[in-house]
């Protein structure tokens, strides 16, 4: 793939552009951040509005740790391109990690509405709200995102550890119970009902 998109590299900008933008994209899955970079930056350079390329040049940021420039990154594909989900999913993270949670919660939510079933979308609001300790909103949250993936040991454990501390234990037995029968190797899942056999 590497080797097909750099023949692109010496086109007109509009094709050296898209494929400075897979190989940033390419380089980044790597965990290459240097080489994704320099492609990230020729991207740009080839097409300023290419909202991909500058949303791959705000994950290069972000991964350095830099959150406010990749914020700013994922601000201006997204003025390029309103529907740009990667950048809108990428900017509610970088508000998370820079704990400007309201807004992280906006840019998500607004990326829910684009894409209502996507189980990453659904886990972060969720997260979100346990992060402003609301659990009756992360619990609806997580309970829509097991409607997409019934099966995810790690989401159920978590169900049952937000409806232990609400001091709901057959839920939370329910729900610890499921997480064991998919992963039956969770230590804390098996403490957990261990612990409420023993009560």
């Amino acid at each position: 793939a590497l080797e097909t998109l750099k023949m692109f590299e010496k086109r007109d900008s509009r094709v050296k552009s898209a494929a400075a933008t897979n190989l940033s994209f390419l380089y980044y899955l790597g965990n290459e951040l240097a080489q994704a970079t320099n492609y990230a930056d020729l991207a740009i350079n080839s097409d300023r509005y290419n909202p991909a390329a500058l949303t791959n040049k705000g994950n290069t940021v972000f991964a350095n740790g830099d959150y406010e420039k990749a914020a700013e990154f994922y601000k201006e594909a997204l003025r390029n391109d309103s529907l740009c989900t990667e950048a809108l999913y990428n900017l509610g993270l970088a508000y998370k990690k820079l704990n400007r949670i309201d807004e992280a919660l906006d840019f998500l939510l607004k990326l829910h509405a684009i894409l209502p079933n996507s189980a990453q979308v659904l886990y972060q609001i969720a997260s979100i709200y346990e992060i402003m300790e609301d659990p009756n909103q992360a619990i609806e949250w997580l309970l829509q995102l097991i409607s997409v993936v019934p099966t995810d040991p790690h989401v159920l454990s978590k169900l049952g550890k937000l409806y232990d501390n609400e001091g709901d234990k057959p839920q939370a037995f329910h729900y610890y119970y499921e997480s064991y029968r998919y992963f039956p190797s969770n230590i804390e899942v098996i403490e957990w009902l261990g612990a409420y056999y023993i009560d």
